[in-house]
């Protein structure tokens, strides 16, 4: 049954792998036994976390390019393409947010959002989507948010990059499906990461968000690589265009307050 699980012999990419979910969804791909680029903007982070995985006896590289340039998109998957002679697997992780009033908001904000949430993932989908498809087998993750099935203030361009990325995986899943190549996203809500450091810093913050999660907690970056793992497994093979949100509960059920 475990040989269902298995990555082995596989090429995957993770984006914006460098530390936080994308660490732990690169750690999982590998412990599953891919062979996985970690990519970040950050040449010397990147280093340090594939240092770390190997060191663990993972099969890890390091591949630093910025996701908000097209040019470096293209050009990462062609040198991974050109060097292995295959992919697998794409982890599209790698995402920005911006904390913006509508009113005070900055058509540079948007457009910097979805370069970096939308136009990079789509650039790298397109790409490795050509690979999958010349030796019939892909499996192309999207990683959204749960912001991508609900909504929130002051975070429009986010939000609305999301909710982009789930309709792009839909899209490419009846597009690529014939092909031998599925697309699914995985929308994760709250996690104890470096990311959310500055919000978990307020005062009663955390302690507001577990009590609305029916787990009644955060969820920790660990939980989310088992999931990739399947996602990107041969256990998936009938999973296309599929949101599969993995956030404690948040955002299907209405939690009512203890003394409600």
């Amino acid at each position: 049954m475990t040989e269902i699980f298995s990555l082995k012999g596989q090429i995957a990419i993770v984006t914006g792998a460098s530390r936080g979910l994308g660490y732990e969804m690169a750690r999982a791909v590998a412990q599953s036994g891919a062979r996985v680029y970690l990519t970040a903007r950050g040449a010397n982070q990147l280093a340090d976390a594939v240092a770390t995985l190997r060191g663990q006896g993972l099969d890890v590289v390091a591949k630093a390019f910025d996701l908000a340039e097209p040019d470096a998109c293209v050009q990462a998957i062609a040198e991974i393409g050109a060097a292995e002679g295959r992919l697998d697997i794409l982890v599209n992780n790698a995402g920005i947010n911006a904390w913006e009033p509508l009113a005070e908001a900055k058509s540079a904000t948007w457009d910097r959002v979805m370069g970096t949430n939308i136009r990079g993932p789509y650039l790298l989908c397109r790409e490795a989507a050509r690979l999958m498809v010349a030796q019939g087998y892909g499996r192309l993750i999207n990683i959204g948010s749960a912001m991508a099935v609900a909504g929130r203030e002051k975070i429009t361009a986010y939000v609305a990059s999301k909710h982009g990325l789930a309709g792009m995986t839909r899209a490419l899943a009846a597009e690529l499906g014939p092909k031998g190549v599925t697309c699914n996203m995985m929308a994760p809500g709250y996690f104890l990461t470096d990311i959310n450091t500055t919000i978990l810093a307020r005062p009663g913050y955390e302690r507001g968000v577990s009590g609305r999660i029916p787990l009644g907690r955060w969820g920790n970056p660990d939980e989310v690589g088992g999931v990739v793992a399947f996602m990107a497994s041969k256990a998936s093979s009938y999973m296309n265009g599929h949101v599969l949100v993995v956030d404690g509960g948040l955002t299907e059920t209405f939690v009512l307050p203890v003394d409600g």
